[in-house]
């Protein structure tokens, strides 16, 4: 017997992984997933994706959260599921207001994930490999920090220490050739010398800065579902095929050492609901409190576990089992598509 239909709010619907979210929740096999999505663009995909859809503020506004809380009303929606990162402070700060499973992490786990700096710290003091950095702003203390770290023996790299994705990332390395991205590469290039990034940043002031040592190596993620103390359930993927900042190639790997990494990481920030750990090399370079790309499974789509728990049919105890469900060597690829309208 099917279970009873639900509502479940997608905000930030005009994001990369939209389209395999929505078909995931939908493809659930037990139950109608009506689905609501939300975005600041009108031109967002979601528009055409889902059952219903709105245009509210931008996560980073004042009256976000107020707008989400409208359409929950309205639409009558059963659980709320942030996709983006920067919409989720603004519904962590106001959970409690809302009557229906918000899931997202409590709003001091969203900032120290968020605040890379702090993250970087964090992490060194429980053990976990990060790269060396330096909280840095203004020209001359990036100058410096670079140097520090072993520019121009070594490239670094450095971007906004509040940020999301490859957003304002770059690669300080002295050996750039600016004729070969001038004629052979797409624009936005992430490499440049130290002397052209200090040319372009203030002399002083300007946002917080993280100039850090380039970490190397294959890209790995682990991805899944938290519960402030410990992963519930969840697996460690290859990250590949980089394109304009988004992996496009997943493989689900056996690597119990991953898993343990995530614990320890999920324990130290309290992280709750979704989240993404994403390492390069040794080193974790990102800690994203919210769903990311998943890989699916006809026999385990977490995405909507995560939903079920939510809605409090599936207990931690009965996912954990689900654990040995989890199938190393799954791969997943990421394409183009596009919808057409009047």
């Amino acid at each position: 017997m099917s279970l009873r239909p639900v509502t479940v709010l997608v905000s930030a619907s005009g994001a990369p992984g939209t389209a395999a979210l929505l078909r995931a929740l939908r493809e659930n096999g037990e139950r109608d997933v009506r689905l609501v999505g939300t975005d600041m663009s009108e031109r967002s995909v979601g528009r055409h994706l889902c059952d219903a859809f709105h245009v509210v503020p931008a996560g980073s506004a004042p009256g976000f959260a107020e707008a989400i809380l409208e359409v929950v009303a309205r639409e009558e929606v059963d659980v709320l599921l942030p996709q983006s990162s920067f919409d989720l402070q603004g519904l962590a700060d106001h959970r409690d207001r809302f009557d229906v499973p918000v899931l997202v992490s409590p709003p001091e786990a969203i900032q120290r994930s968020n605040d890379k700096a702090e993250c970087y710290a964090l992490l060194h003091r429980i053990g976990v490999p990060a790269p060396d950095f330096r909280r840095v702003r203004g020209a001359a203390q990036v100058d410096a920090a670079a140097r520090e770290l072993g520019y121009p023996e070594r490239p670094v790299c450095f971007k906004p220490v509040f940020s999301s994705g490859s957003r304002g990332f770059r690669v300080l390395d002295p050996d750039v050739d600016r004729a070969h991205q001038l004629l052979y590469e797409r624009p936005g290039a992430v490499a440049m010398r130290l002397e052209e990034a200090v040319e372009l940043l203030p002399d002083e002031g300007g946002p917080d800065l993280l100039v850090m040592e380039l970490a190397r190596g294959a890209e790995r993620t682990i991805d899944g579902i938290a519960d402030g103390r410990r992963v519930v359930l969840g697996y460690p993927k290859t990250r590949e095929a980089i394109r304009a900042g988004l992996a496009m190639y997943f493989v689900t790997l056996e690597a119990t050492a991953l898993m343990e990494i995530a614990d320890r990481i999920v324990a130290e920030l309290g992280i709750e609901w979704f989240f993404n750990i994403q390492l390069v090399g040794d080193h974790v370079i990102e800690i994203n409190p919210r769903i990311s790309t998943v890989v699916g499974q006809e026999d385990l789509n977490l995405r909507y576990l995560g939903v079920k728990r939510a809605l409090g049919e599936i207990s931690d105890e009965e996912l954990a089992v689900l654990q040995g469900r989890v199938r190393p060597g799954r791969k997943a690829l990421r394409y183009f598509d596009q919808v057409e309208w009047d």
